[in-house]
């Protein structure tokens, strides 16, 4: 088979992706955060709100980079990368080319933060991803400071990187999601 055919029934199998106007125009009114957000919603929506292994096929590489950084944005801004990597997050996140792609999109620091996050993943991830009560949850975070730092810089520099995320899908709407009218 030609590669020219495999390209065509890969792009066959590709979920169509839309927003309305309406909905991206009120979302960059609100700001950052929710123009992002609606990328985001419209993607989860296409794939039936649910990141599966089939689903992830369905996605192209800058559409599944921002289902990761929406896991990623919402896990550690709740509670920090022992939390993203107990709530089994770490393989989407840490075993996947996420940094490599957010450094492609000009996100160097971010890009930082997670291959630093990869060498702690590396490290705890077995214990970080047992099940346990709530108290021996809340314990692990105690259990593994190295975490703090990691958590402390996203932290601080969240808005910062949700600014250049919105930037880059307004760049290359194409890439996320078709406009409808």
């Amino acid at each position: 088979m030609a590669f020219s055919s495999l390209i065509r029934i890969f792009a066959g199998n590709m979920k169509e992706v839309t927003i309305s106007d309406a909905v991206l125009r009120k979302a960059a009114g609100e700001g950052m955060d929710a123009f992002v957000g609606a990328f985001v919603a419209a993607i989860k929506e296409a794939i039936g709100g649910e990141l599966t292994n089939k689903t992830l096929c369905e996605l192209n590489s800058d559409q599944i980079t921002l289902l990761a950084w929406d896991a990623l944005h919402e896990e550690v801004m709740n509670g920090g990368f022992v939390q993203l990597i107990h709530n089994g997050y770490g393989p989407f996140i840490f075993k996947n080319p996420f940094a490599k792609a957010v450094k492609l999109w000009g996100m160097r620091d971010l890009s930082k933060l997670v291959y630093n996050g990869h060498t702690l993943y590396a490290k705890y991830h077995e214990a970080l991803e047992i099940d346990c009560t709530d108290e021996e949850f809340m314990a692990l975070f105690e259990q593994y400071p190295e975490f703090d730092d990691l958590d402390d810089e996203f932290v601080e520099r969240e808005e910062e990187w949700t600014d250049m995320i919105a930037h880059y899908i307004d760049e290359h709407i194409e890439r996320f999601a078709k406009i409808k009218e």
